[in-house]
């Protein structure tokens, strides 16, 4: 018996690697946590490429009720646990996999790509990013723009993720979210790269200042920004081929 925690990738039901696919046939419960983001498809198309039936998990069932569903069953048959993205770079899932191993639960965990890798698409060098910002719909929250400070006085691109709610299908957008870092003191005139659906064939890659690139209409989620900060030659050539 084991419990298996499984990476999908950020595209559709095909971007799950072969070593997933295998774990996800020979698991009898399977369950997709769907509160941290957006699969490019929908779960009936899962089902059908897996021939498994789903059990949607969201933060309740997994920060609260898991000893009762998802650890429960994998004390007694092999599970499955999907994360969109890759697994592990949640702290939910931290969470989740530290409990796990509490009860004697023996773990797989099965790596795909996430945003944290997506972004190099971009074309700015991923060694070079700061601290990863989220951006709730909280309006109070103030330290994300300090933290966005912080990675800008020692010249570190930063990656700002904007917060969803898949069950409620509500999500921030990149015109929000812009929004909310001017009103925050970020200057109009800064560069910004936007992304929306990343990973996917669905994804949408757009540069330009603070003030412009509000206009512009993406229509896929999840969405995110990037600021970058002392750009490469090779970085610019990149970025300048996304305006």
């Amino acid at each position: 018996m084991a419990l298996y925690i499984i990476g999908l990738g950020l595209g559709n039901e095909k971007d799950i690697t072969v070593n997933g696919l295998e774990a996800v046939k020979k698991c009898s419960s399977i369950y997709l946590e769907n509160y941290t983001s957006r699969l490019q498809c929908s779960i009936e198309k899962l089902e059908r490429f897996y021939g498994k039936k789903i059990i949607l998990a969201d933060r309740e069932v997994v920060e609260k009720n898991a000893e009762s569903t998802i650890l429960k069953d994998a004390e007694e048959k092999d599970t499955a646990f999907l994360v969109i993205g890759d697994p592990l770079s949640a702290t939910t899932h931290i969470d989740l996999y530290l409990r796990a191993k509490e009860k004697g639960i023996e773990i797989k965990i099965i790596n795909n790509a996430s945003v944290l890798t997506a972004v190099g698409i971009t074309g700015l060098e991923l060694y070079k990013f700061g601290r990863t910002v989220s951006i709730p719909f909280d309006k109070s929250a103030k330290s994300l723009y300090d933290f966005y400070k912080n990675n800008k006085s020692i010249g570190l691109h930063t990656l700002f993720l904007l917060d969803l709610s898949p069950e409620e299908n509500k999500f921030m957008s990149i015109k929000e979210a812009v929004e909310r870092l001017i009103s925050l003191g970020l200057d109009k005139e800064t560069l910004c790269i936007c992304c929306a659906a990343l990973g996917s064939e669905k994804q949408q890659i757009k540069s330009g200042k603070a003030k412009d690139i509000i206009n512009y209409k993406f229509t896929e989620f999840p969405q995110c920004i990037i600021i970058p900060e002392n750009l490469h030659f090779i970085e610019h050539e990149m970025i300048e081929k996304y305006k």
